[in-house]
């Protein structure tokens, strides 16, 4: 036997990465379906959908050799299946089990993809077993009920070839005419066995299965497994339908093909990449054509700026078509959210609704793995911090279930992500009393949205002594608003007493090409997101106030806080009669950014500065425009952010 090939092996467990999330994400979309269910009917397409990726995720595993997950994934099933015959109750213990089953065989296939030692899965294993052995007695139906999918049923059947067989004329071929008088086969899979000989695994649809039993003595060995579910399905079957009078959801369920390709994401940054640098030769071009104009005739110079403007919008397709593919929905944050909810719930003794809107909203691929962290904070800290107890609920003359609203929406090319809690609200007098510990200084515990935010996004603040499971103590927020800058985006909050809190997060759909402002401070040239930017205006700089060793504008009949960059930065400029300010942030973060003069808008390729040794506060990244100099991009948040802390501490200094 050939030696193992490294790269064939990497590539075939990242087959393996991407199919298991697919059977993992089905298993949690079940079990939400079936908590959802409980003390009614057990859904049977519902049932059958879990039960077959349990046994879908038990092959796959096997292949790789992965046993925990095997293990975990073949005791689930068993446990399903005492269910689905009716010996065991689905009851809110027993959804419990299931919950922690699919917890740990997910955070065993985890540990495989990141290589770090996989847990125990012995409790989990332990639990199921009591599960698939506890016999409850349940109500069942009656024998001659009608199959919920019909009179068709799914077997896994195998044929396992041998010299004797062959003697005998019977081969694989011979196994799949004779499977196919009777059934219909969905697909057929080589096995390679522990002693190195080979078995053909066929998933057959079928209602005969008595045909299927004279094929024991022919190397065949079969088990009966449901059909698979299609989502319409499942939703007709919780809905309380019959799934089997939907023709056209069954051919879905058939095993019709997708339109679907599998693509690491590493390859899609690396097309990103060149669709960079096709944007930075571009813009070269463009320079290059401004020099040759005078030189050039006006009518052949005409074709060349019909050019140029053509590949400019091809460019911009094929950036926005690359995009479009980084993008996926939302929901593969949320859906993890209910069951947090849930357990939390529980064991705080409240009682929580949760509601969630705007799943198909799309974001990059890369945002979504870098805010799973603060969302699932921002819903614990929803429970723990907002949601009241039923009794107060109750007293407050508020239904006794709380409920928390997970949405998300596009707004231009921004996403904007709310997570709001109809609880108590924000103890504004508790945060007042604590801000002073934090340099912070308050009038008569007065605090506006942004002051607010930033206390309790301060490094180590909490308005608990004692740490807890639900909330912790002091350790977070910060974290979140970091997260949420560092990825371009902005984080706000509002709050009311006794009616409840909403944390409003606003990120870009992506951070690999973006449409930008080009600025002059002097002789140096800075890029401003688009996306950041509310407004750009002139400004005369005989307008501008000084007050408290800061400066403001009227603006829209209120103070507009001015950020003077050449200053900020120390770049020493000429006076000028006009200047330009471009407004960044809302209400009142509202940041004016003072510069000299606004060249224009130009698309930017993105080159984050990772390095911790040459980050600089106010400064995100670089780019090129083109003449072969790298120009500074902007961080509008970081910008706001030091502007207001220099205001709080001209006042302190005044106090």
């Amino acid at each position: 036997m050939s030696e193992r090939d490294p790269q064939f092996e990497s590539s075939f467990m990242d087959d393996y990465f991407a199919e298991a999330d697919e059977h993992l994400l089905a298993i949690r979309r079940c079990l939400l379906m079936l908590d959802a269910a409980q003390g009614a009917d057990v859904p049977p397409a519902v049932l059958e959908e879990l039960f077959r990726s349990c046994h879908s995720l038990k092959g796959i595993s096997a292949m790789v050799e992965l046993r925990e997950a095997e293990l975990l994934a073949h005791h689930m099933e068993s446990g399903l299946r005492a269910i689905r015959q009716g010996d065991v109750a689905l009851d809110g213990g027993n959804l419990d089990t299931l919950l922690a089953g699919a917890n740990a065989l997910e955070a065993v296939i985890v540990a495989k993809r990141q290589r770090v030692p996989v847990p125990s899965e012995e409790l989990a294993i332990a639990a199921l077993g009591a599960l698939a052995s506890s016999q409850v007695a349940v109500r069942r139906p009656p024998a001659d009920a009608p199959d919920s999918i019909g009179n068709a049923r799914g077997w896994t059947v195998t044929f396992v070839p041998s010299p004797e067989l062959v003697a005998r004329g019977v081969k694989v071929d011979t196994i799949r005419a004779r499977l196919l008088e009777f059934g219909k086969i969905r697909s057929v899979t080589p096995r390679v066995q522990a002693g190195g000989g080979i078995s053909f695994e066929f998933d057959v649809e079928s209602g005969d299965e008595a045909s299927l039993s004279a094929l024991r003595t022919d190397g065949v060995s079969y088990e009966s497994l449901p059909l698979p579910v299609s989502p319409a399905q499942a939703d007709a079957a919780a809905a309380g339908g019959d799934p089997s009078t939907s023709p056209r959801a069954w051919e879905v369920a058939s095993g019709a093909p997708g339109n679907f390709v599998r693509v690491d994401l590493t390859r899609l940054d690396d097309l990103m990449r060149v669709a960079g640098d096709l944007v930075v030769t571009r813009s070269r071009l463009e320079d290059t054509l401004r020099r040759v104009e005078r030189h050039v005739p006006a009518r052949e110079f005409r074709s060349l700026q019909e050019h140029d403007s053509l590949m400019e919008r091809q460019l911009r397709d094929l950036r926005e078509g690359i995009m479009r593919v980084r993008l996926v929905p939302v929901g593969e944050v949320f859906r993890r959210m209910p069951f947090v909810v849930r357990d939390l719930a529980r064991d705080s003794g409240k009682r929580v609704q949760l509601e969630i809107t705007g799943q198909g909203t799309e974001i990059d691929k890369f945002l979504i793995e870098r805010m799973m962290d603060p969302i699932l904070h921002l819903v614990r800290n929803a429970v723990g911090h907002g949601i009241e107890t039923v009794e107060r609920r109750v007293a407050a003359g508020k239904p006794p279930d709380g409920t928390i609203r997970l949405s998300a929406s596009t707004v231009g090319e921004s996403v904007i992500i709310e997570i709001a809690d109809d609880g108590a609200g924000i103890d504004i007098a508790a945060i007042a009393q604590r801000a002073p510990a934090k340099g912070i200084r308050t009038e008569e515990g007065v605090l506006d949205s942004r002051v607010l935010l930033d206390i309790i996004c301060a490094s180590g603040f909490s308005t608990r002594d004692e740490a807890d499971r639900i909330s912790g103590r002091g350790v977070g927020m910060d974290v979140v608003r970091g997260t949420v800058q560092e990825l371009g985006g902005t984080l706000e909050v509002a709050t009311e007493p006794g009616r409840g809190t909403t944390f409003t997060i606003t990120l870009p759909l992506t951070l690999a090409v973006i449409d930008a402002i080009i600025a002059h401070i002097g002789d140096q040239i800075f890029a401003v997101p688009q996306s950041a930017i509310q407004e750009i205006i002139e400004v005369d700089p005989g307008s501008l106030r000084s007050l408290e060793q800061n400066e403001l504008l009227t603006y829209r009949g209120r103070a507009l806080p001015i950020v003077r960059l050449g200053r900020l930065f120390h770049i020493s400029a000429a006076a000028r009669p006009r200047l330009h300010a471009i407004v960044v942030g809302t209400g009142l973060s509202a940041v004016g950014l003072l510069v000299d003069r606004v060249a224009g808008h130009r698309e930017i390729v993105v080159k984050t500065i990772a390095d911790p040794l040459i980050r600089v506060d106010g400064v995100s990244g670089a780019t090129e425009l083109g003449d072969g100099k790298l120009v500074l991009i902007l961080d509008v948040a970081a910008l706001s952010r030091s502007a207001r802390e220099r205001r709080r501490a001209g006042e302190r200094a005044l106090a």
